[in-house]
């Protein structure tokens, strides 16, 4: 994906990030912030800010971080599973 370049690719991306995260209810607990602001975000109600983006990428980061784990779980149990 290229860089966001004008605010609303700014927001599209934000959004996508949010569904990315699971939607506005998984990302307002993962991240600590109220639903309704996240709505507002996405909406263009409210403006972006640096410190929301880079709360976002830390969510997103730590999610990774969950993800590989799961996976690896996966994949370790599979090697005791017939085929």
């Amino acid at each position: 994906m290229t860089a966001p370049t004008t605010i609303e690719d700014l927001r599209d991306h934000f959004a996508h990030c949010i569904q990315v995260l699971g939607g506005v209810t998984t990302a307002s607990r993962r991240m600590g912030i109220d639903e309704r602001a996240i709505r507002r975000f996405v909406s263009g109600e409210r403006p972006l800010s640096a410190r929301l983006l880079q709360d976002t990428a830390a969510a997103l980061r730590t999610m990774i971080t969950e993800a590989t784990a799961a996976e690896q779980g996966i994949t370790a149990g599979l090697a005791g599973l017939p085929d």
